[in-house]
């Protein structure tokens, strides 16, 4: 999985240890606001990532300004996206 980010922006961080090859990516982007633990419980309950998946997600988001949290089909990742717009985070997908 690094080498797919090493040969695009550095910036951009993936966290999950594998990639689904639909072609989209959910990003999540830090915006000093929310804190680390509610973004925590947001990716766990929304992303249905564990929480060590999710811990890690909101330290790279943290550290680096964003992170692709998860991989998967347009219209799979637009619910998420409308869930997490819900509660506040700022996502996008790529």
């Amino acid at each position: 999985m690094a080498d797919i980010y090493n040969e695009s922006d550095p910036e951009e961080v993936g966290c999950l240890s594998t990639i689904n090859e639909e072609g989209n990516e959910l990003i999540l982007f830090n915006d000093n606001f929310h804190t680390l633990d509610y973004v925590i419980e947001c990716l766990v309950l929304i992303c249905n990532l564990s929480f060590e998946q999710a811990s890690t997600c909101t330290n790279i988001v943290h550290y680096k300004g964003l992170c692709a949290v998860k991989h998967g089909s347009y219209d799979e990742l637009l619910k998420m996206y409308n869930a997490l717009v819900k509660k506040g985070l700022k996502v996008e997908i790529r």
